[in-house]
């Protein structure tokens, strides 16, 4: 009898409850470089966080996503995918010690998608000029459960299996993607041209260059965009503005230093690009809700 959706969802819980444990708060990066787990065995407040590319799933539990002045909520029957770095709020609304939230997250490139794309029939995918929001949530389906199972049983193999095999699934489960509802959203996003895909481009300059004074008419130029249309669009795919973006990157990439380097906050401030430590100061308290030093010390102790 072939495995329904429960079926894969319960044997891949089955997996990781064997490797790893389930009582542990936090992201854990696996031998498989883009795929990482997800744990919590409580509730949370809404958190700030930014989405990579990536395929996310929910195993047990549920969360809810804040995009801009929306708000998703997504359990174990639905995914959500991410074409770009998208800035949102998200809170587990479904975690016991007893039944912790357990979540997986596959990452790619837009080069990957493209690259799975060439290979799909055109007819398959519609070009639109319009841009749109980008994050996007649909039903899973078994089909989909499948590869993403036998990526997740690859950890249980060597290190040269899980290196040549998890790239070739990973391909497997985007081609399964773009010929579902959400080939036409990872479509485009992924072709030259698009609107959309010249957003990404802004993204990716922004990112890249984070901690570099931005000058929006030079960033319109190069992705060939007027200014209004750059502003627009951008708003509409991130729900922020090219500036409001760049200070979270610079705020979260401020939370990370903090976290995981022994650093002054004044230090941290002129590295992510602010020329005022009292001005970052200010901003971090606004979007974390506490100054960078308590901040850093919550993260590291709980408290």
């Amino acid at each position: 009898m072939e495995k329904n959706i429960e079926d894969f969802r319960k044997d891949i819980l089955r997996l990781i409850e064997e490797r790893y444990t389930l009582g542990i708060n936090g992201g854990l990066q696996t031998e498989i470089p883009n795929l990482d787990f997800y744990f919590s065995n409580e509730q949370t407040e809404f958190l700030s966080t930014i989405y990579e590319p990536s395929l996310c799933i929910i195993l047990q539990g549920s969360k809810a996503v804040g995009f801009g002045e929306e708000l998703y909520s997504y359990g174990t029957k639905e995914y959500l995918l991410s074409s770009t770095h998208v800035p949102a709020k998200v809170r587990i609304l479904e975690a016991t010690k007893e039944t912790p939230y357990v979540s997986f997250r596959i990452r790619f490139t837009l080069d990957d998608i493209y690259d799975v794309i060439k290979n799909v029939n055109p007819k398959k995918l519609v070009i639109s000029e319009k841009s749109e929001k980008g994050l996007f949530f649909d039903d899973i389906n078994d089909r989909l459960y499948e590869p993403v199972y036998r990526l997740i049983k690859l950890l249980n193999r060597t290190t040269e299996e899980v290196q040549y095999l998890s790239v070739l699934i990973i391909k497997e489960i985007l081609f399964i993607l773009i010929n579902n509802k959400s080939g036409y959203f990872l479509n485009k996003f992924a072709m030259e041209g698009t609107v959309s895909n010249k957003i990404v481009h802004a993204i990716s300059e922004i990112k890249d260059n984070f901690n570099e004074k931005l000058n929006v008419k030079e960033l319109a130029r190069m992705i060939d965009m007027s200014e209004s249309s750059l502003y627009q669009n951008f708003k509409t795919i991130t729900s922020m503005s090219p500036i409001q973006f760049q200070k979270k990157i610079r705020l979260e990439e401020a939370k990370l230093m903090l976290l995981n380097q022994k650093i002054d906050a004044s230090e941290v401030a002129f590295a992510v690009g602010y020329e005022s430590p009292s001005q970052f100061s200010r901003e971090y308290s606004r979007m974390f809700g506490m100054s960078p030093k308590a901040h850093a010390q919550h993260l590291k102790y709980g408290a």
